[in-house]
């Protein structure tokens, strides 16, 4: 069993930075890494980064490029989530989910999931 705990959501202005992070403690050894998904309301869950437990490996979706960093503290057991340049359609609730596989984007292929966090980006 893995357990993921998110923190770091809120309320910010358009143009503005947060940083989410996830927490994992249990089998971890036993994952290849954690990714970032998030759902907005009325919408699918979507993928939005990965990255390795090394952090040697990362993905991310097009529409964050340039503006989100996703790095990995192995040692804490935590990995992160740098959000830039927020835009009012980044607002959704933010997952972090474990896998076994290498940086998959669909949600079938993470195998555990935390409660998510709330980020919400005003105009």
């Amino acid at each position: 069993q893995v357990q993921l705990a998110e923190s770091g959501g809120g309320l910010v202005q358009a143009g503005g930075s947060v940083r989410l992070s996830c927490a994992a403690s249990g089998r971890t050894f036993s994952m290849y890494g954690l990714g970032w998904f998030r759902q907005a309301p009325g919408k699918e869950r979507e993928f939005v980064a990965a990255s390795s437990w090394s952090g040697g490996s990362t993905a991310y979706r097009d529409s964050v490029k340039g503006r989100f960093t996703i790095s990995a503290d192995n040692a804490k057991g935590t990995v992160y989530l740098q959000m830039n340049s927020l835009r009012p359609e980044d607002t959704a609730v933010y997952y972090c989910a474990a896998t076994r596989k290498r940086l998959p984007s669909s949600t079938d292929e993470y195998d555990y999931w935390g409660q998510g966090t709330q980020v919400t980006v005003s105009s």
